[in-house]
């Protein structure tokens, strides 16, 4: 066995150094593509939901969208800049999408029983006549 070889330094191009680092890059934006696929899915498939569920998934979307936040790297503002999106253009859209304003009517829909429903005045004069002369 030759002592020279034991004792040689490995040694790494700069090209090499950096494919690697590319290469890891590439799963982080992977992985920052996906959690905004998923919150602008949520966003839409939940935009009308009017059950609890839907509702939490929706609030939690809009929320992370709407946040300015850029103290952890995988806010919406980050995951944006990495990913070459304009933010505001997209917000903009998913406003277009789901209007607050529309929202808000969603939630002061309320359900009225049947029973409420029944006890309504009838507004028909032949139906009204029909049950005068049934009584």
């Amino acid at each position: 066995m030759e002592t020279s070889t034991l004792y040689t330094p490995d040694f790494m191009l700069a090209e090499q150094f950096f494919d690697g680092r590319r290469a890891g890059m590439e799963g982080e934006r992977s992985l920052m593509l996906a959690v905004l696929r998923d919150a602008v899915e949520c966003y839409q498939k939940y935009a009308l939901a009017r059950d609890p569920r839907g509702r939490f998934e929706f609030d939690e979307a809009r929320r992370w969208i709407e946040s300015s936040d850029r103290d952890w790297p995988y806010s919406f503002e980050n995951i944006c800049d990495v990913l070459d999106i304009d933010p505001i253009y997209l917000r903009e859209g998913l406003e277009r999408y789901a209007p607050r304003g529309f929202r808000r009517e969603m939630r002061k829909a309320r359900i009225v029983p049947l029973e409420d429903r029944m006890r309504e005045p009838i507004v028909n004069d032949e139906l009204a006549a029909v049950e005068a002369a049934a009584s």
